[in-house]
């Protein structure tokens, strides 16, 4: 895979203006201890999977528990959970979908989080 990326975004949002700073992983290989310090740093979440990749799909409930318990520990100030997002990705590879949609809105209703398909 790609090496991971920052990208950073200004957008005006409610009349104010926010600064983004996004880290792409790409599906990067990472050690347990890469991933916790990677999900510490973030204040939101858009946890990707492809739809032709199972594998890719499986590791969705792993990362979302990390978040919820990196982010839910008294250490943290404010308390509140971060936002997450199940992002389904590649929906228009219909031939190589391994990944149903009824897959991803079960998963997202389990894990009581928003899901998205997309291209």
């Amino acid at each position: 895979p790609p090496p991971e990326m920052i990208y950073r975004h200004v957008a005006v949002i409610d009349g104010e203006m926010v600064h983004f700073e996004i880290l792409d992983t790409a599906g990067q290989d990472e050690d347990s201890l890469q991933i916790e310090e990677k999900i510490k740093w973030g204040d939101g979440f858009a946890v990707v999977y492809s739809v032709t990749d199972r594998c890719s799909f499986d590791e969705v409930m792993r990362l979302c528990f990390l978040i919820n318990h990196l982010h839910g520990s008294p250490k943290r100030s404010g308390g509140d959970q971060p936002p997450v997002v199940i992002v389904a990705n590649k929906k228009d590879l219909q031939f190589d979908r391994m990944v149903s949609t009824e897959d991803g809105e079960n998963l997202s209703k389990a894990l009581k989080l928003p899901f998205y398909e997309i291209s």
